[in-house]
């Protein structure tokens, strides 16, 4: 079996919600078509046990003990073997079921991460809740109902042709009525298929209604703006009930035809057996095979009007998730990268001149904090400018920077979940060391579980000292060639802030880094610092040798030292 997920998806299909679902099921196609196997197997012992039923009867009928027991020993076989081919194509189901969902999860998590800020402007977040909460169910059934629908089909197609072989006029009225049962069903499946889309666009708005809602809730209230944006969103709400309810009749028309069709079938398929049977035509053995079949073609039947609903939803629910892998970045990948190999030498952002040396730790102050904010982000490619070595970030993926630079700020959010899991997802082993480093020890000690308490929403239970510290532990875990910290002390007190520095330029000894900040605890440790004033650097130097010999380098700071 699969060990699930895998480490690498590859690269999706995105040009329609079809091809999708065909690189899907082409991707881990192994454990797709061993279920489709193992499925016909099934069914095929299934679609035989009412023929062998039917020759046992005759043997019995016959006083045959030879045949009777023969034919016994067949229907015993095709009693074991569809329990074990049963076992073995559930498990397959399994993984199939589970593997394309977390290949859908791995995908869209991957390209949101590639949008980065874009996603926000790209999708509302109701459309990305909706794609991690019921779509990856959906496009999941779907590729596990593949194989019991394609067992489904073999097992009719097998019954038709023993009942052809039986007897000719029942045969054709299963030839001529199962797809005339799969025409009718056919027709609810094109109006099931909008609504469905219909209502999970209005699903989609209504969560991201909500979000910003709960979000924006202190400001409403503050403007006396709640009121309002309650009744918009009971308006909206009521359009969804509308949308699911419609969906819900053509869905419950569905359900009823799944029941009522077959069962209209088997009184039909039955009642021709029983008059044959009575003029001779067929035998009695013959006549039970016939009810048997009867009441067994619900099941394949029902399986294709259900594979063909949870295909009808699958398609639904991958055409949103095109939707999001084809959204675009606002940094795109050039159509002929660079080579990572060459992501090495000076970082330089020519903007602002600042130039980063391999294995130094610099420090950049700016006299408006934002303006070393922006430096960062073009170092880290989060907007366009920075270079390495003369050649432009943008000329590599997006993917080697982001494996190369890491950029932490104060915008960043601790996860919900265990705290070990928040910090070091990976398990790398680095976790102790960072924490001394972060000089965040005695965090973890003062929890109930230590590192296996679990983290309230975007940490809202440590303080925003606690917050920074914890912050800076995941970025250390991380081990980048190329770490960039944005006020990365702010918000702890001196002495922290001290233990921090000291450890910290020990911690990032020979390896490239950058810290913006104006703290003199900070920068006295540096080998470099980088004054940014108007957005270009005007001096650099040792902490110690700007202070003496720039003053607006000594203001910025020693107003720093005040605070």
């Amino acid at each position: 079996m699969r060990n699930l997920p895998d480490a690498e998806p590859g690269v999706p299909d995105d040009r329609s919600a079809v091809a999708y679902l065909r690189w899907v099921i082409r991707r881990a196609w192994q454990p797709v078509y061993a279920a489709v196997a193992f499925a016909v197997l099934w069914m095929l012992c299934q679609a035989l046990v009412p023929a062998l039923v039917g020759r046992a009867i005759d043997a019995a009928t016959a006083r045959d003990r030879r045949e009777l027991l023969i034919w016994s020993l067949v229907l015993l076989a095709a009693g074991l073997g569809q329990a074990a081919f049963g076992i073995v194509r559930h498990r397959f189901a399994v993984v199939n079921f589970l593997g394309a969902m977390f290949t859908t999860v791995q995908v869209t998590v991957r390209h949101a991460g590639r949008l980065g800020s874009a996603l926000s402007r790209r999708l509302d977040t109701g459309e990305v809740v909706a794609i991690g909460t019921s779509d990856i169910r959906q496009i999941g059934s779907a590729v596990d109902i593949t194989a019991r629908g394609t067992g489904s089909l073999i097992a009719v197609v097998t019954v038709t042709v023993i009942l052809l072989t039986t007897s000719v006029p029942l045969g054709l009225v299963v030839v001529l009525g199962v797809p005339l049962l799969m025409a009718v069903v056919g027709l609810l499946i094109r109006p099931l298929h909008r609504r469905q889309a219909a209502s999970r666009e209005q699903q989609g708005l209504l969560t991201g209604r909500a979000a910003d809602l709960v979000g924006g809730l202190r400001v409403l209230r503050g403007i006396g703006g709640e009121a309002v944006l309650g009744e918009r969103y009971r308006h909206e709400s009521q359009k969804l009930r509308v949308a699911g309810v419609r969906t819900a009749r053509v869905e419950s028309l569905l359900e009823a035809a799944q029941v009522l069709l077959p069962g209209v079938f088997l009184v039909l398929v039955t009642w021709l057996g029983a008059r044959f049977a009575l003029t001779g035509r067929i035998t009695v053995g013959q006549l039970v095979s016939f009810y048997a079949y009867a009441a067994f073609l619900v099941t394949p039947l029902r399986q294709l009007t259900e594979a063909i609903d949870k295909l009808t939803r699958g398609h639904v629910s991958a055409r949103r998730v095109v939707g999001l892998l084809g959204s675009a970045t606002d940094l795109p990948d050039p159509a002929v990268a660079v080579p990572a190999e060459r992501f090495r030498g000076e970082l330089a952002d020519p903007a602002s001149g600042v130039t980063v040396r391999p294995g130094e730790i610099t420090a950049i102050v700016a006299v408006v904090p934002p303006e070393a904010a922006a430096i960062a982000d073009r170092l880290g490619r989060y907007a366009d400018g920075a270079t390495v070595d003369g050649v432009p970030l943008g000329e590599f993926e997006l993917a080697t920077v982001r494996a190369r630079v890491l950029v932490a700020d104060n915008d960043a959010r601790l996860f919900t979940g265990p705290m070990r899991a928040d910090l070091d997802p990976y398990d790398s082993g680095r976790l102790p060391a960072a924490l001394h480093t972060a000089a965040a020890t005695d965090i973890v000690e003062a929890l109930p579980d230590g590192l296996d308490s679990e983290v309230a929403e975007r940490g809202r239970t440590f303080s925003g000292g606690q917050q920074q510290r914890l912050r800076l532990v995941r970025a250390l875990v991380a081990d980048p060639d190329v770490l960039i910290l944005v006020e990365p002390t702010s918000a702890v007190d001196a002495h922290t802030e001290a233990r921090i520095a000291d450890r910290l330029i020990t911690a990032r000894a020979g390896r490239t880094t950058v810290i913006c900040t104006s703290s003199p605890l900070v920068l006295d440790r540096t080998d470099r610092v980088l004054f940014v004033e108007q957005g270009r650097v005007v001096a650099e130097g040792s902490h110690h040798t700007l202070l003496a010999g720039e003053p607006g380098y000594a203001r910025t700071v020693l107003r720093e030292e005040d605070q």
